[in-house]
């Protein structure tokens, strides 16, 4: 039996801000939260990105001074993308040694390596001139065993650049299982690998794309990325298939869009859960509070807790340095 009105009154432990701080379900910790960065080669100023206020393309220079404001607020980890100067069908800039992203991981280790974690993108969509993210057939669908041979050697010369978590995005079939052998026969079992496993083929992409300049013709994903309208058990299966091939952390992606879906995968796996919330979101709020339409700064903390009641342990957030300021 419970008590009913006026004995039951729910408001009373809503009635102050100490009250209200003191029982809050839900709490945001700066740790928590992974801040996306993109570097471009060959700029020598920050290119700022139309669809995405406040968000730039950074030079090596003026990443190295944004990861160290992000280490020094506490933020828990940060994800390159590089951009570069000459992208190929092939994706070369993926693997090259001296390509932006390897470049821009030793900067950025060297900078704040003990201080956070880092890591970066491990795909193709960045460096490839179709704009996919794995090795095109002469029919121009995704082939998934050869852009699995690309995945391991980008995330060996990651890893050999100084990155401390491999994160594959590509939704290919046993990417996981491939990196983690590709890893360990290159010496780095030490590495933990945190999978996009339910990724889907969200029409809130479109500020990232911009972002890393893909060509605008490149047609769509829905061949490999999950259909927005399919079943739950779908994407739990992948997440299941990931963490079986050796995934440490699982993502969903979107994330506000996706909340169900995260509920489920966090109570399905036990290895941490990460969402990325992503261009899209992170633009609508932008837009809508630059209009004078909403609260911008609660509108932010709000999608962030909902992202974390939700079942995130981990959030990846354009706003990460931000809001590990704030709380």
């Amino acid at each position: 039996m419970t008590a009913e009105f006026p004995t039951a009154r729910p408001r009373r432990l809503r009635r102050t801000p100490a009250l209200r701080r003191l029982v809050t379900g839900t709490r945001l910790h700066a740790s928590e939260l992974i801040l996306p960065a993109f570097v471009k080669e060959g700029i020598t100023e920050p290119h700022p990105i139309g669809s995405m206020p406040g968000v730039v393309q950074h030079t090596r220079d003026s990443l190295r001074k944004a990861v160290h404001e992000a280490a020094e607020a506490g933020v828990g980890g940060v994800m390159l993308f590089g951009i570069p100067a000459v992208k190929d069908s092939y994706g070369t800039a993926a693997d090259d040694p001296d390509g932006i992203t390897q470049q821009a991981l030793r900067d950025v280790v060297s900078e704040v390596g003990d201080a956070l974690v880092v890591m970066a993108d491990t795909c193709l969509d960045e460096v490839t001139d179709h704009g996919h993210c794995g090795i095109l057939t002469p029919d121009g669908e995704v082939d998934n065993d050869a852009t699995l041979d690309r995945y391991v050697s980008t995330a060996v010369a990651q890893a050999r650049a100084g990155s401390q978590m491999i994160s594959p995005s590509g939704m290919m079939d046993g990417q996981v299982g491939a990196i983690r052998a590709g890893l360990d026969a290159a010496g780095f079992s030490h590495i933990p690998i945190m999978a996009y496993a339910a990724k889907y083929a969200s029409a809130f992409y479109g500020p990232f794309r911009e972002a890393v300049e893909m060509p605008k013709n490149f047609g769509d994903r829905k061949a490999y990325q999950q259909d927005p309208a399919g079943p739950v058990g779908e994407a739990l299966r992948e997440v299941r298939l990931d963490v079986a091939e050796g995934a440490d952390i699982v993502m969903v992606k979107p994330a506000l869009l996706y909340l169900d879906i995260l509920r489920e995968v966090r109570d399905t796996v036990e290895v941490p859960v990460a969402a990325y919330q992503i261009s899209g979101e992170y633009a609508m709020v932008e837009a809508a509070a630059a209009n004078g339409w909403i609260d911008r700064d609660r509108a932010i903390m709000e999608s962030l807790i909902a992202i974390r009641r939700a079942g995130a342990d981990l959030i990846l957030t354009y706003w990460a340095t931000e809001v590990a300021r704030r709380i």
